[in-house]
């Protein structure tokens, strides 16, 4: 039997960290309830997930839709997407079945690759690579999620660049039922041409026009420390606001980043991060809220160790750095100006 293969290539970079990654694990278990109801797509349909943040995995193979079960993403820092190019490549080359004398191989792939930010490594070499042995033999639909998603580099990829953002609730039940419909729709006109980007529905998606690219992700900062009592890893997320405010006859210059939460990690997330050194800094005078700590409960999660590493304390008081096992003191810090702290790479 001649199989449609479908990659998922998803972004799980930290700035997913929250709701985000929720929705999009949910969104997952969504997709292939639906197909199985598809006679057409649980015929022929398999699909494979490839995860990537500062590393890029494939953590679930080409397997058919009837006996696919949905995966726990994981979560990392950075966002590989030369080291996704590369997975996605050497699954193509090992699990697709190629047409020989003895059998009909399986129908062009297709490729749905989901991202929210800017590529933190060197990717020029695997677009080329992509678009010299791969390209013609693939369809692949680049989706950006968000307007931090960097469409310059995705539009060198595939001319298939979309954009979604969320401007109200519901949008993204849309947005997953979108790709479902474009899954069934290529299942039902395999040996054809592709299918239309399904145009009827720019509300939820809409063609993105080439952008700009940005350095790192501007809607957001995130952190990592640990907790000094339990030592286990948890991050910090802050997002910019709105630039504007509704219902103000002014634009609200919002400068700086808001506390959206303090959320706990596993240590998988280190084996999934670029752990190399970042350039990138912001001043703690931007950023408005301080966490406790989700372990232990300590009052303030970002306290900063010489070692340059995050951790949560209770107050002035001495504590063990869990990152260097260093004895340090922390006293009063009502008089502290502010400093720059390394950021994340999204």
């Amino acid at each position: 039997m001649r199989r449609l293969p479908i990659f998922f290539v998803l972004d799980c970079s930290e700035s997913m960290i929250g709701e985000n990654l929720k929705k999009m694990n949910d969104g997952l278990t969504t997709i292939i309830s639906d197909l199985r109801r598809d006679p057409h797509a649980l015929e022929t349909a398999y699909v494979s997930i490839i995860a990537f943040a500062g590393v890029a995995k494939t953590i679930v193979p080409l397997t058919e839709v009837v006996s696919f079960y949905p995966p726990q993403l994981p979560l990392g820092g950075g966002t590989s997407l030369g080291s996704a190019l590369r997975e996605l490549s050497h699954q193509i080359d090992t699990q697709v079945r190629k047409t020989t004398l003895e059998q009909k191989g399986d129908w062009k792939p297709v490729v749905y690759l989901l991202t929210d930010g800017r590529p933190t490594d060197d990717y020029a070499q695997e677009i080329k690579r992509w678009k010299d042995h791969y390209a013609n033999k693939v369809n692949l639909i680049a989706i950006g999620l968000g307007l931090s998603a960097d469409l310059h580099v995705l539009s060198q990829l595939t001319e298939n660049v979309l954009l979604f953002t969320e401007t109200q609730e519901g949008d993204f039940t849309r947005f997953i039922k979108w790709i479902t419909m474009s899954v069934v729709s290529h299942s039902r006109s395999v040996g054809e041409e592709p299918p239309p980007l399904l145009s009827q529905t720019e509300h939820i998606v809409r063609l993105a026009k080439d952008d700009v690219a940005r350095a790192y992700d501007e809607s957001c900062v995130t952190f990592v420390g640990r907790c000094s009592h339990t030592r286990s890893p948890y991050l910090m997320k802050y997002e910019r606001p709105p630039m504007k405010a509704s219902g103000l006859d002014f634009n609200l210059n919002l400068n700086g980043f808001n506390l959206t939460g303090c959320y706990t990690l596993n240590e998988d997330y280190f084996a999934w991060s670029d752990l190399s050194a970042t350039a990138y800094q912001v001043n703690t005078s931007e950023l408005h809220g301080t966490p406790g700590c989700p372990y232990c409960g300590n009052a303030t999660a970002f306290a900063v160790c010489q070692c340059g590493k995050l951790l949560c304390v209770n107050g002035p008081e001495t504590v063990i750095c869990p990152w260097c096992d260093n004895n340090i003191t922390f006293g009063d810090n009502s008089n502290q100006s502010d400093f720059d702290v390394t950021r994340g790479k999204g």
